[in-house]
């Protein structure tokens, strides 16, 4: 029997929906974190988060009023990245790392698009910034897929998947964009996570989504 089979539920604080606040809200960095547990195959108990009120409970664990916060070994831990680590070290089983020169595959794609999402002037070279990563990324899945780090998922896929989730949502809303035909190898990828049993069970409501990126539009 394995060390994840007789853990106890790790305690996660999440963002709550702002559309119905008894679901998962729109986070990528605490869908990053469940989508670990998720592929860990470890039992979690999500903990739901007025982020608009956060209450004196939540403040008392995490005093920048941030998500995700895990408990882990007694202790409650923020950020993402650190969270995500702690957890393939303490769980080894089955295995998401990734090695460190793939770790970083992807990494602009997410600012770029904001950059395009903010963006007022079509000429200012945003959207060609954002095309350029994503053909980058596109050419390195044709050559080394189907995933980040080959045959098998990893850490590096599970950071990247939520943003690019929130990429193709509020690019489509708030741009009327969707990624071109000719990324096959990008949209494959997409479909292939996207589909997946852990991304179906944690990713956000659309909804939520474009509310999230709302302020960035419009602000």
């Amino acid at each position: 029997m394995s060390t994840a089979s007789v853990s106890d539920p790790v305690e996660v604080c999440v963002k709550a929906s702002i559309t119905y606040p008894d679901k998962l809200g729109d986070c990528p960095f605490t869908q990053r974190v469940l989508l670990t547990l998720e592929e860990k195959h470890l039992p979690y108990d999500m903990k739901l988060v007025d982020l608009a009120n956060k209450p004196e409970w939540f403040l008392e664990i995490s005093p920048e009023g941030k998500v995700p916060v895990a408990k882990l070994d007694e202790k409650w831990i923020a950020d993402s990245d650190v969270i995500t680590k702690l957890l393939e070290e303490k769980y080894p089983d089955p295995s998401l790392e990734v090695p460190p020169e793939k770790a970083s595959v992807g990494s602009n794609i997410f600012s770029t698009f904001i950059g395009f999402l903010k963006s007022k002037d079509p000429s200012d070279g945003t959207e060609q910034a954002l095309l350029t990563e994503l053909t980058t990324f596109n050419d390195y899945i044709k050559e080394n897929g189907p995933f980040i780090n080959g045959k098998e998922i990893s850490a590096a896929d599970l950071a990247l998947a939520p943003k690019l989730y929130h990429m193709e949502i509020a690019l489509s809303q708030y741009k009327n964009w969707s990624i071109p035909d000719s990324l096959s190898y990008l949209k494959y990828y997409l479909k292939e996570i996207f589909s997946r049993e852990s991304f179906v069970k944690t990713q956000p409501l659309k909804e939520d989504v474009i509310a999230g990126w709302r302020s960035k539009v419009e602000g």
